[in-house]
């Protein structure tokens, strides 16, 4: 553990003999110890433990009803090979991931670039769009997302008053259910905007002057000199969105009803999960779910951060 020392204290410790110095260095760590003490007990007791008892869990059989049963690799094996909603929650969480992440962070950006021109009102558009991303997330949303697009729903009605009269269900139908919870995620793109504009703001304007004056039109200042200025920002974005989106749960579980219908088309990895673990009471399987799931994740993240290094410039390189 370090310590910042001002240059007098750090004379008086070379001019200390080595046991004095070492005496002391040791109550500093001590005393910085101390201070951790009580984020490394909430770290074993809430994270660590339970981290690791559902570790033991991955490898029983456990109903909560009885005590677990060891069983080896069988929870792993079934999984790979016996269980199709398995595959079906991968294929549907990486389809979301997959689409609706990119649009993300197209979306954040287009809008970061209009509002960094200055225009009147930026501090209204600036809280207007990152709203959603206040509440996106909240029950209460998904439960009015699911008014929307029911079939009977505002969406519907809306169409209605230009004579397209149809009792089409968004959520009801396997080929666009998922889709009406990409564009919920979408929605959401406020808080990435306001991150985008923030590394907007810290582009220098003699990049932009230099591309200028080598005759670069806007498409090309935006390629060459934007782009590169903000790829750690989009590499940040996009991290902290893939994270969210293997996380998701709320608005497939409520939309669905719990289920994941119609025909899995909205089972993501975190509802069948709950769905093994809380409904059937099947905590062993559940459990190697919850691990294959960080695997997987850790994996994507892991390859995230080595194609940073070919892809992402920092300013000092």
């Amino acid at each position: 553990m370090t310590t910042t020392t001002t240059p007098a204290e750090a004379t008086a410790r070379i001019l200390l003999p080595r046991g004095k110095r070492n005496s002391r260095l040791r109550r500093e760590n001590l005393a910085g110890y101390a201070f951790m003490t009580p984020w490394l007990i909430g770290f074993v007791l809430i994270i660590g433990g339970p981290v690791l008892v559902s570790l033991y869990l991955s490898f029983t059989d456990y109903s909560i009803l009885g005590d677990p049963e060891w069983i080896g690799l069988k929870n792993y094996q079934r999984m790979f090979r016996s269980d199709p909603r398995f595959w079906s929650a991968l294929r549907v969480t990486f389809t979301y991931l997959l689409v609706s992440v990119p649009l993300v962070q197209i979306f954040a950006l287009f809008l970061a670039t209009i509002l960094n021109r200055g225009i009147r009102g930026l501090t209204i558009y600036r809280a207007i769009f990152y709203v959603p991303s206040l509440i996106g997330g909240s029950v209460a949303i998904a439960i009015l997302w699911r008014f929307i697009f029911s079939a009977d729903g505002l969406l519907n009605n809306f169409l209605s008053i230009f004579g397209i009269d149809t009792d089409y269900s968004w959520i009801g139908t396997p080929t666009t259910a998922l889709s009406t919870l990409i564009l919920l995620n979408v929605w959401q793109f406020g808080a990435a905007m306001i991150i985008y504009l923030a590394g907007l703001r810290q582009v220098p304007t003699e990049l932009y002057e230099a591309a200028t004056m080598d005759g670069a039109g806007i498409w090309r200042k935006f390629v060459s000199v934007t782009l590169p200025m903000l790829s750690p920002i989009i590499f940040f974005n996009v991290l902290m969105n893939i994270v969210a989106a293997f996380q998701a749960f709320n608005s497939a579980y409520i939309v669905s009803n719990g289920t994941g219908g119609p025909a899995d088309s909205t089972l993501f990895y975190t509802l069948y999960l709950y769905q093994r673990g809380f409904v059937d009471f099947d905590m062993g399987y559940a459990s190697a779910l919850g691990w294959v799931l960080l695997v997987v994740s850790a994996a994507v993240a892991a390859l995230l951060f080595w194609l940073s290094r070919r892809v992402v410039f920092y300013g000092d390189e």
